[in-house]
């Protein structure tokens, strides 16, 4: 029934069965919070063990795809009961394994149970359509196929919903699974498993294989068994997971990332902007790829805005997310937080100004942890690094602009494009920034985070490779579209 767990030993699931890794090797999973506690034990996967997955998701693919699509669509339903009833238990796992508060590991699971309960619905929707034939004997339509099997490649920023917004998919529409969670976070994936394999999907049609993304991602995108690969993570791990793919001629979706920007007005409610901006800044310690990064705000109301800004960040409380009260949690590793705080020494170098934070905690018990103050930075100019490159953590740089079609030139200077918002009354600025903005998704009076699970999920530019993932888009990269003609 549920994971076979020695002590707080996790394992691998493929083909119905949990496996240690063929090599016996093992890693800890820390706890961010404290590094000095083990979440958990979980296996340092091998390509022997990626094989035997894919072998297995393939041996089963064909059965899979033949059940009536109800009847998938009713074991999603026992998946998502089943993560439901595991809300807390899943939820703390997440915050102890990654950081982020409670509250919001909390809401990140229940996405999953609704992201599972949406695409069980696929089960019972069209797949095709009736086209006119020329042919006045003949009848021609559209059926979607399943690829076969998909490698599933995800981050440790959202170790429940992202994995979920790709399986449930897959799994609807006919495919088998094979899932490569990031290491930090395999302890949470080895949990989320666990309700597929209690929900009594055959075995095969879910696998789970842990390990390092040099050894087990990489192998997974080159895999010739594998049919197609969904990958969100980081440009250049993206860029050779897709590279792979193509070279062997496997349907790839990337999602990589954004420098996302916040447009400020000069009617705007800055009470509101404000709580946005702090929001989409630093919620999740601001390792979201759709998290605030550059602050475009009006020279008309830079002063008041940045005043209130900087008092709300102030009052911020870091802490355990496990703490009520705790607003933002630690960076999720070690290596984060040292990423976060190297770009806080770069924009400085740059000749930025820290205006408040961006310095390591260690005070009131937190020195155990990866705590890092966050940071607003201005005099920040568009060609810094801290301007351009993502940074994924609790950083934010404001630049004033005299009008808003320089606000939008500013927030378009950027190789991601994944989100963008603005703050404003003004009809005219808002049907502007729809028609001009050169992201994926756009949001007016509302943080850059954040999108409905029914409504298609993807950036331009750098930040994806066009595809677009959640809602009913999802078909498009988990089906081929098979055209029929048939004549008595």
């Amino acid at each position: 029934m549920g994971q076979l767990e020695l002590g707080r030993h996790y394992l691998n699931y493929i083909g119905g069965q949990w496996k240690p890794a063929a090599s016996g090797q093992t890693a800890e999973s820390i706890n961010p919070a404290r590094a000095s506690e083990v979440v958990g034990i979980v296996p340092l996967s091998g390509r022997e063990d990626l094989d035997e997955a894919v072998q297995a998701a393939n041996a089963a693919k064909t059965a899979w795809s033949r059940m009536a699509g109800p009847a998938r669509g009713d074991l999603l339903y026992k998946a998502a009961a089943i993560l439901e009833r595991r809300v807390d238990e899943i939820a703390e796992t997440m915050t102890r394994e990654m950081g982020k508060t409670f509250p919001e590991a909390k809401g990140e699971t229940m996405r999953g149970v609704a992201l599972l309960r949406y695409y069980a619905g696929e089960g019972s929707r069209q797949i095709g359509e009736v086209i006119p034939s020329s042919d006045s004997e003949g009848l021609m339509f559209t059926v979607r196929v399943p690829l076969g099997v998909i490698g599933v490649i995800s981050p440790w920023n959202f170790p429940v919903a992202i994995p979920v917004w790709k399986m449930a998919p897959a799994l609807a529409y006919g495919n088998t699974v094979v899932l490569k969670p990031a290491l930090e976070t395999s302890v949470t994936a080895a949990k989320v498993v666990e309700c597929f394999a209690e929900a009594g999907f055959p075995a095969g049609v879910v696998n789970l294989v842990m390990g390092k993304g040099s050894t087990v991602g990489q192998a997974l995108a080159e895999h010739p068994g594998v049919h197609g690969i969904t990958f969100t993570g980081s440009d250049t791990v993206g860029k050779a997971v897709g590279l792979a793919a193509y070279q062997r001629g496997a349907k790839y979706q990337l999602e990589m990332g954004g420098k996302n920007p916040i447009i400020i007005a000069a009617d705007a409610d800055l009470d509101l902007a404000v709580e946005a901006t702090i929001s989409g800044g630093f919620r999740s310690t601001g390792q979201k790829c759709t998290a605030t990064s550059r602050v475009i705000v009006h020279r008309d109301v830079y002063d008041a805005f940045k005043e209130k800004l900087l008092a709300k960040v102030r009052e911020i409380r870091i802490g355990d997310g496990m703490e009520n009260g705790v607003w933002m949690g630690p960076c999720a590793s070690e290596s984060q937080m040292n990423t976060v705080l190297e770009y806080v020494r770069i924009g400085q170098e740059e000749g930025a100004k820290l205006v408040c934070g961006g310095r390591r905690v260690t005070e009131g018990g937190l020195a155990d942890g990866y705590f890092v103050e966050p940071a607003v930075f201005e005099g920040v100019r568009p060609d810094m690094r801290i301007a351009r490159e993502e940074i994924f953590g609790p950083v934010l740089a404001l630049i004033p602009a005299d009008s808003m079609e320089e606000a939008i030139n500013l927030a378009n200077d950027a190789e991601f494009g994944l989100s963008a918002s603005i703050y404003t009354r003004d009809i005219g600025n808002v049907l502007t920034f729809i028609r001009d903005m050169d992201a994926g998704l756009v949001r007016v009076n509302a943080e850059t985070a954040g999108v409905e699970l029914q409504a298609p999920f993807g950036g331009m530019k750098l930040s994806s490779s066009h595809s677009r993932e959640q809602g009913r888009a999802a078909i498009e990269f988990y089906t081929a579209v098979k055209t029929v003609f048939v004549k008595a």
